[in-house]
């Protein structure tokens, strides 16, 4: 990655903190974001906050998709950050009023130490607490200078108004000053005292609603005026992806809950192991219009758990996107009420009117996909269907749904594909072929009888982009054939291959499992460079040198070509 001139000059002045203040009071405001870059480049946590706090525009984005080989900000990059974003609230050099933190988090104790989607929502509650009871400290002190300073005012004017009502009366008749005259003025100056316990207490009434309005205890009391009024109140709208589990449960409903300057909004939420009626309270406390995605994983929401949150989904204009990860929905149809609790999911999955995007991993509901997908109302775009155990009819339906002609990435990795299948396949891979770039069938049991049948229409595929078929039983004549047909896609990018039967060391069945690839040692007599030495050579001979052939599944990641 070349640097330009502006970006190689940012990491100079930026590697020297103690000449920070000698620049920051000139630099323009068109140099902050190449200066805030080299600072997480470089990691310089102190070069970081300084700019933040005095951040010029009203937008800073800073978890924008990173290119190949590009790390992000490391973990106290993002502290720094966060910790100037508070700091900023009283600064009048910053006008930050949203800041984004999209796609920001990475991998716990991956390279470069970044800061993993829990860290960063844990981190993100706190700070939204801290400002809120900064603000709350804040606003008591002004209160109280407040309330002493109309204290010291009205006495004074009650002074005032005794010593002009003592001018008028003497002047009037000095002589008739007696002891009756004496109880009218005690009985004047109690009335004013009482007038002014009335206006403090006044007073204080009010700033005690305002202190319950800020910290949400008034609940559904607080009228429409009111919330108009604490929302004026927020001065930085913080957008980010949230990670809740059951640890970060309370952080998170507290720090959504609460009324501050900094208010949290969700673009994509990941939930891991919370209950059904945890999940329903959190989606209740997230902002309508901001929320995109939801993920949940390893929750056992079974059948009806999903059909009572699908209608708190749908009171999301703008979802477009559903995961569900080993949630045991687990469909038997001779248990009571399983029926019913299928027919309620299917009703809920009418009502998402914008999702594209569904991915259900190892939900145990064969020969069900017809009554879950024909229910959306609109065609999918991305649809993942792995470790399904779908059903000869349920890929019959996929070939023939609406579906079939819009999507762009499908995934059907460890479902068994065979003779029974073909077929269906083949439709559902001609239907797909002007729209479909990314495909998996990784895993599927595909043999080089079954490969040799499919090529044919993979290769009809001209806006394939990438190709995974990993934990496949193939021959090394099976992948050079594959590699053959790859050459020949434009379009194909990248190309996960699985290793060849010939690399396993002896004693492999003749159909093994993908589970028996994965776990049977390679022969270690066995050169593993052999066969990425044949396959290159196919690949060196047709001209080809934009494609991309791998068998690290691990490593592997389609998201690189886009």
């Amino acid at each position: 990655m070349v640097l330009s001139l502006v970006s190689l000059c940012a990491k100079e002045v930026v590697s020297d903190h103690s000449s920070s203040p000698c620049w920051l009071r000139w630099v323009p405001r068109e140099l902050y974001r190449p200066l805030l870059e080299a600072s997480f480049a470089s990691c310089r946590p102190l070069a970081v906050g300084e700019l933040v706090q005095r951040w010029p525009e009203r937008t800073l984005r800073v978890g924008r998709r990173r290119k190949q080989g590009q790390t992000g900000p490391n973990r106290l990059c993002i502290q720094a950050l966060l910790l100037a974003v508070v700091r900023g609230l009283s600064d009048k050099r910053c006008a930050l009023h949203v800041l984004d933190l999209c796609g920001l988090q990475g991998d716990e104790g991956g390279m470069g130490d970044p800061m993993g989607g829990w860290s960063l929502t844990v981190a993100l509650c706190t700070m939204v607490v801290q400002a809120r009871a900064g603000a709350q400290r804040e606003r008591k002190r002004f209160s109280a200078l407040e309330r002493e300073t109309d204290v010291k005012r009205e006495r004074g004017q009650r002074k005032r108004g005794k010593e002009k009502n003592g001018d008028d009366e003497a002047s009037t008749d000095n002589k008739e000053l007696g002891g009756n005259d004496r109880e009218r003025m005690g009985s004047c100056g109690t009335l004013g005292e009482e007038e002014l316990i009335k206006g403090v207490r006044r007073r204080m009434e009010i700033e005690r609603k305002r202190e319950i309005a800020m910290t949400g205890l008034g609940g559904s009391s607080i009228n429409e005026t009111e919330e108009k009024d604490v929302n004026s109140d927020v001065l930085v709208h913080v957008r980010a992806d949230l990670f809740v589990n059951a640890r970060s449960w309370e952080r998170v409903r507290g720090a959504l809950s609460s009324m501050g300057p900094l208010k949290l909004q969700c673009r994509y939420l990941r939930v891991e192991e919370i209950s059904v009626s945890s999940i329903r309270t959190l989606l209740g406390m997230l902002p309508r219009q901001s929320l995109l995605g939801i993920d949940v994983r390893y929750s056992s929401l079974g059948v009806a758990g999903l059909a009572e949150l699908l209608p708190l989904l749908s009171t999301f204009p703008a979802l477009n996107c559903l995961r569900l990860h080993y949630c045991n929905l687990d469909f038997r149809g001779d248990q009571p009420g399983q029926e019913e609790a299928l027919r309620d999911l299917s009703q809920g999955l009418t009502q998402l009117q914008e999702l594209r995007r569904l991915s259900l991993t190892a939900l145990r509901l064969p020969g069900q996909l017809r009554v879950l997908l024909s229910s959306l109302p609109q065609p999918l775009e991305i649809l993942e269907l792995p470790y399904l155990s779908l059903s000869p009819a349920d890929l019959a339906y996929l070939s023939c749904s609406h579906h079939a002609s819009t999507l762009q990435q499908l995934d059907l990795s460890e479902n068994h594909l065979d003779e029974n299948t073909l077929t269906s396949i083949r439709r559902l891979l001609s239907q797909a072929s002007s729209s479909l770039q990314h495909l998996s069938l990784s895993g599927c049991g595909i043999t080089d009888g079954l490969l040799g049948l499919l090529l044919p229409t993979l290769g009809g595929c001209r806006a394939l982009k990438s190709l995974a078929l990993a934990l496949n039983p193939l021959s090394i004549a099976g992948l050079v054939d594959l590699v053959r047909m790859a050459v020949r896609m434009p379009s194909l990018r990248q190309l996960l291959y699985p290793n060849p039967l010939e690399d396993y060391q002896p004693g492999l069945p003749d159909l093994p499992t993908s589970a028996q690839l994965l776990d049977w040692p390679l022969d270690e007599v066995t050169d593993i460079n052999i066969t990425s030495s044949q396959l290159n050579r196919v690949l060196i001979e047709s001209g080809r040198t934009d494609l991309f052939l791998t068998c690290d599944l691990l490593n592997y990641d389609k998201d690189l070509v886009d």
